[in-house]
């Protein structure tokens, strides 16, 4: 059985608030990408790396940046979302980005498998690059300072808890008085 401590209730609602956000982000992302789209001609599959991104690159600078940008951002909550949803404060932070980006890659490829039975859709090894590393950036910008954050707030909490502690035992003894004594009873020897 695992011992809650004082702050217990809260890391349990945390999270049950990352579950709940990251699924309904995972809902979101599907509707996103696997609704079929109406167009006349479908162009191939790109399976070759970094090639969608250079085309994105010659329609000009505006346009590479929204459809780059489209694909940072897809997957982009996870990358805060998924170390959210684990709830540790204590934890590597190498094996954290790494597990985060494992899952975000795995995501990204179950979608693009997806997207090759929704008409309409093609597989782009391009967006997967760029969905895991807009996961990647995500957790690298927000969660070693947010578990920096919370840790100091958990030890801030624990300090103040003590010296409430403390101070409750100092009240009480203090209450209580001298030590009664009884008379005629000598000290033994």
């Amino acid at each position: 059985m695992q011992r809650q401590g004082p702050a217990g209730s809260a890391a349990i609602h945390f999270r049950a608030a990352g579950v709940i956000l990251v699924l309904a982000h995972l809902l979101l992302v599907a509707w996103l990408t696997l609704r079929p789209l109406d167009v006349v001609w479908v162009t191939a599959a790109n399976l070759e790396p970094l090639a969608g991104i250079k085309a994105d690159l010659a329609m000009g600078p505006v346009e590479a940046a929204r459809r780059i940008g489209e694909g940072l951002l897809l997957l982009a909550p996870l990358g805060v979302l998924l170390p959210m949803a684990g709830g540790r404060l204590t934890v590597s932070p190498l094996a954290s980005l790494v597990r985060t980006i494992a899952a975000g890659a795995l995501l990204s490829l179950g979608i693009e498998l997806l997207q090759t039975g929704v008409p309409g859709r093609v597989l782009d090894v391009d967006s997967l690059l760029l969905n895991t590393a807009g996961v990647a950036l995500a957790h690298l910008a927000v969660v070693p300072a947010g578990r920096a954050r919370l840790r100091r707030k958990r030890e801030r909490a624990a300090a103040n808890s003590s010296l409430r502690s403390r101070g409750a035992l100092r009240r009480d003894e203090a209450s209580q008085g001298a030590t009664p004594t009884i008379p005629r009873v000598g000290i033994a020897p």
